[in-house]
């Protein structure tokens, strides 16, 4: 016998009182019945009427919109960006709160996330329980900085740019992005129709004036002729046909990259190669890791998942001619940037590949140093088991994502490596995401 199908709750809406901030720009509530309600455009210990955006009766959990404030927290502010709020633009989580609340917001994010993950304490992860602001983001209530150097906008039926709404292929057409850095604004982008173009990204380098236009049209269409308010190089998206499909990158005019400046070195970062977003985070975390690992002259060093060689070149600097760093990197172009980039540190070498196939194959059964820096899913249990193998004196671990930062962290304790010092960096102001730096030391050192 099939089973009935289960009547769908959206639309529902729920009278309830707010509890804890969740990972993942919402806070949980339960209806009536205790089923579990994660809702956005909220704030813990509010009272709210919270409309059901996904779910159905008998589900785990179902996802809301706050769509009406009865009780509203000390911490909550009038969204100072016009496109927010349920159902608009999903690009930011916290237009509605303070600053500062903000912060502490993530910090409450972490926390949990560690001690669900990785059974750790704040005290236990050497962490003190703050979430740094970036230099120059410090604003007044009400207020959002103008930080993110790199935004894709999606382009609507009729052309008009804009950003997705949560949870949604739909697009929210804006005019002004509150937390685009001047020099993404500049370039008019929300000022103009993109016929024909599917989505248009914008980079604005840090420390060069070099602008950058990436374009996706839609499939057969012919690409429009592009004139911004700005000077700008411009690429275009294709993608390959035959059995594995990847994006192809053509240049239509200016060059191929562009040049990032930190770490007192000049970037070259072409297309698909990344590159921190928020204008001071180069900076910001190469000087955590630094301080972190205290590289020696003569130390053999790793930098893995090392993108364009930003911690590559930091540890090619310090460990001198008699040291040695291995850079690996997934993207082929984001390796022959870094070769491109650390060409005048001989002592420092870029594999290109997955880690976890590279690694292996280099034959190296030692090394001082480790720096990693995974995508958002992590590193995992294996890699993690291959890195505690290595005898490293310190490990700096760079990670975008809580959860999988503490799954990791749990890896490390179970391979003998046990947290020496936990930094928080709010780099992604307005939205739920929070940069962390973990040094991790053999068990038992220092403690």
């Amino acid at each position: 016998m099939q089973s009935e199908p289960k009547a769908s709750l959206v639309g529902e809406e729920y009278e309830v009182e707010v509890g804890p901030v969740a990972h993942g720009g919402h806070c949980i509530a339960r209806t009536a019945e205790g089923q579990v309600l994660f809702v956005r455009h909220t704030l813990p210990g509010e009272r709210v009427v919270a409309r059901v955006t996904e779910g159905e009766e008998g589900a785990r959990f179902l996802r809301a919109d706050a769509v009406r404030i009865l009780d509203p927290a000390k911490d909550r502010v009038e969204a100072p960006c016009p496109f927010s709020g349920p159902g608009r633009c999903g690009g930011c989580d916290w237009q509605h709160v303070a600053p500062g609340a903000q912060r502490r917001l993530k910090a409450e994010v972490i926390t949990e996330q560690l001690q669900r993950l990785a059974g750790l304490t704040p005290e236990a992860a050497r962490w003190d329980g703050t979430v740094e602001p970036a230099p120059g983001d410090k604003v007044a209530r009400g207020e959002v900085p103008a930080w993110r150097t790199r935004l894709q906008y999606a382009v609507d039926e009729a052309g008009r740019p804009g950003l997705r709404r949560h949870r949604s292929h739909e697009v929210e057409p804006v005019d002004h992005c509150l937390i685009a850095a001047p020099g993404v604004t500049e370039l008019g982008i929300e000022k103009r129709e993109w016929p024909q173009i599917e989505s248009v990204e914008a980079i604005a380098a840090t420390g060069s004036s070099d602008r950058q236009v990436v374009l996706t049209p839609r499939p057969g269409a012919r690409l429009p002729i592009v004139e911004l308010d700005r000077p700008v190089s411009v690429l275009r998206i294709a993608e390959s046909r035959g059995r594995e499909r990847h994006r192809l990158v053509h240049r239509v005019h200016g060059r191929p990259f562009v040049r990032e400046r930190a770490a007192d070195r000049t970037w070259r970062v072409g297309e698909g190669g990344f590159w921190q977003v928020h204008p001071k985070a180069a900076d910001l975390l190469v000087e955590a890791v630094m301080q972190g690992l205290m590289p020696r002259k003569g130390d053999t060093a790793l930098d893995l998942y090392c993108g364009v060689g930003l911690f590559a070149g930091a540890l090619g600097e310090r460990v001198g001619e008699r040291g040695a760093v291995l850079g690996i990197e997934s993207s082929k172009r984001a390796a022959e940037d870094a070769r491109h980039n650390l060409q005048d540190l001989d002592r420092v070498r870029i594999e290109h590949g997955k880690v976890e196939q590279v690694l292996p194959r280099t034959g190296i059964t030692e090394a001082d140093l480790i720096v990693l820096d995974p995508p958002r899913s992590g590193a995992g249990k294996e890699t993690v088991a291959h890195l505690a193998s290595l005898g490293a004196r310190r490990i700096a671990y760079v990670a975008c994502d809580p959860a999988a930062l503490a799954r990791d962290l749990a890896y490390f304790h179970d391979a003998g490596y046990t947290p020496r010092r936990l930094r928080a960096f709010d780099l992604f102001p307005v939205t739920h995401h929070v940069e962390c730096v973990a040094v991790l030391e053999p068990a038992g050192k220092g403690h």
